[in-house]
């Protein structure tokens, strides 16, 4: 697609090191898809990319970070899930359970239920860790960090970027201080960035959501959700997005670290639509509608962390037998465009052209 350079003028300048990436940013993927040779392979490219450090300990994540810090590159960041758990009661929960054991047995697990767990995704010592060693860019989902964290951020350089999914969400954030925002649509695959428990994002245009963000906030933004080609980017660029980020369209990437089950569900025909469920972690997330969803959709409640450790042991079952249709097979709305090529190959084509 060939657009003249004037057509982005309504973007909002970007703060270091975000201002020297390419306008296409690669998406934190937690649970395996964001590793550090695929930021490596993006930064490598000239694309800002972030580890995704949900679901691991503060010393796994710091491992990674190193890993990353190793190649010179500065151009990544790292992603946290900030603690906003959806509190579930002891009967919902194992009402859930119960709900579970027929695909346990199908899976052949024997493990009895997990005791209903809540968590913080070893938040504090996340935080601290990245205090005490400070990494470009440190982003946020399912919640808003208190001042304290922010300012504690803030005062070692990191750049913050906060995920919002609606006006109230992005006026929250500026006024907390973040830096940038990372405007999440609808179409978006995985989990909704989303701030109440008991809500669903908003089933409107990304381009809609982009508007409505560019006129309640002055902060910059990143616009991600459902985007499968460069005219996408070109068209959300033009409505004042400062960049935009692509998650589902690198998941069959060469580099990507997605399960070889999850890149070759995407390209399954057997999968013909995409829903937003709680039926595997208690938080909406979109995904491929498999037989899990259409078995535990129904009668999942919400209540994210408690969900997610008790179904994570039949989601590891699944994958160790090959079985998908027990996955949870994280995908947007535009899944099908999603190519098995080198990473390199994909971001080059979702690049617009801003030659004359």
């Amino acid at each position: 697609m060939h657009l003249d350079d004037s057509h982005f003028g309504t973007a909002r300048p970007l703060p270091a090191p975000l201002d020297r990436s390419k306008p296409v940013w690669v998406a934190p993927m937690a649970g395996g898809p964001s590793s550090p040779a695929f930021v490596i392979a993006a930064a490598s490219l000239g694309h800002f990319s972030q580890l995704a450090a949900g679901y691991k300990s503060a010393g796994a994540m710091i491992q990674e970070v190193d890993q990353v810090r190793k190649s010179g590159l500065e151009l990544f960041g790292v992603n946290l899930f900030v603690p906003n758990p959806h509190p579930i009661t002891a009967d919902a929960y194992d009402a859930y359970a119960n709900a579970l054991r027929r695909t346990a047995h199908r899976l052949h697990y024997e493990g009895a239920p997990e005791k209903l767990r809540e968590d913080d995704d070893d938040w504090e010592a996340k935080v601290a860790a990245l205090v005490a060693e400070p990494v470009p860019v440190v982003s946020f989902t399912f919640g808003l960090p208190s001042a304290t964290v922010i300012d504690a951020l803030h005062s070692v350089g990191s750049v913050l970027i906060q995920t919002v999914t609606s006006t109230s969400e992005a006026r929250q954030a500026e006024e907390a201080g973040v830096d940038v925002l990372a405007v999440q649509g609808y179409a978006a695959g995985g989990h909704s960035g989303i701030w109440n428990a008991d809500a669903l994002p908003a089933d409107i245009p990304l381009a809609v959501l982009v508007e409505q963000v560019a006129a309640a906030v002055s902060l910059p933004f990143v616009a991600a959700g459902g985007v499968a080609t460069s005219a996408d980017v070109a068209a959300l660029l033009c409505v004042g997005a400062s960049a935009v980020g692509v998650g589902t369209a690198v998941l069959r990437a060469t580099e990507s670290g997605a399960s070889p089950l999850h890149k070759a569900a995407l390209a399954d025909r057997r999968y013909t639509v995409t829903a937003i469920t709680r039926a595997f972690t208690g938080r909406p997330a979109r995904a491929l509608v498999n037989q899990f969803v259409v078995d535990h959709d129904a009668a999942s409640p919400s209540g994210y962390p408690a969900l997610h450790h008790l179904t994570k042991p039949l989601r590891a079952a699944a994958l160790a037998a090959g079985d998908a249709s027990a996955l949870n097979l994280w995908a947007g709305q535009r899944w099908e465009t999603a190519r098995d090529a080198p990473l390199a190959s994909i971001l080059a084509a979702l690049v617009p052209d801003t030659t004359a």
